[in-house]
């Protein structure tokens, strides 16, 4: 079984490769913001229970989030594999998600982090602009434009988010380096964890080193 934790700080490229693993290996990428906002869109009790911890700026129990994910592990098609993303968060969650999925036969396999440097991350998130018009993305640093400022297909002027900047780029860094190297660590210490350095843009590359992983003659 493909059963897949990705591990990244910002701009590393973990959604980019869920997806490439999921459209060819037809197996479930799931994120527990997700479930969350699923439960909160279909106004379920706990949904309705989610939105109004939410709302009043709290965070959602570890007890709700596990309740959730343990229903969508279930599920018939995570029979194969499963890829989870942004979970676990602290070493906490790890070590329950370990018991949960022991319980369920579902099993964590590979922990795959996405490592790159504060720097790459930072070009890639603070020279990010798209087109509001195509929806083509570029990077002010490292794409080549047919006209400056604009969209190469269409030419329409390009814009940035509002949180690509400095600032936010350097909290979301620094809390996912002071959440996450524990839960790395503990994955290291279990035998689980794989490093694929993502600091270059050939994709083709880091996603043949994944599936090369994931595809080991002796692994289920």
């Amino acid at each position: 079984m493909k059963n897949i934790i990705f591990i990244a700080p910002p701009a590393a490229g973990k959604g980019t490769f869920a997806q490439m693993l999921k459209d060819k290996y037809s197996i479930p990428h799931i994120s527990t913001g997700d479930l969350l906002r699923k439960e909160i869109k279909d106004e379920t009790e706990i949904g309705l229970q989610v939105k109004s911890v939410i709302d009043a700026g709290k965070l959602v129990s570890d007890e709700i989030v596990f309740n959730l994910l343990i229903k969508r592990l279930k599920e018939t098609d995570c029979d194969q594999g499963f890829i989870l993303d942004g979970f676990p968060r602290n070493e906490a969650q790890a070590i329950e998600l370990e018991k949960i999925s022991s319980e369920i036969n579902r099993e964590i396999k590979y922990v795959i982090f996405l490592d790159v440097s504060k720097e790459v991350a930072a070009q890639r998130i603070l020279g990010r602009v798209s087109c509001p018009n195509c929806s083509e993305v570029y990077n002010l640093y490292t794409s080549n434009f047919k006209e400056d400022g604009k969209c190469n297909k269409c030419s329409t002027p390009l814009v940035r988010r509002d949180d690509d900047n400095e600032e936010t780029f350097n909290k979301r860094y620094d809390t996912y380096l002071e959440q996450t190297k524990p839960v790395i660590d503990y994955y290291k210490n279990k035998g689980l964890l794989f490093v694929i350095d993502s600091n270059s843009n050939d994709k083709e590359l880091k996603l043949q080193q994944i599936e090369a992983i994931i595809n080991e003659e002796n692994n289920d």
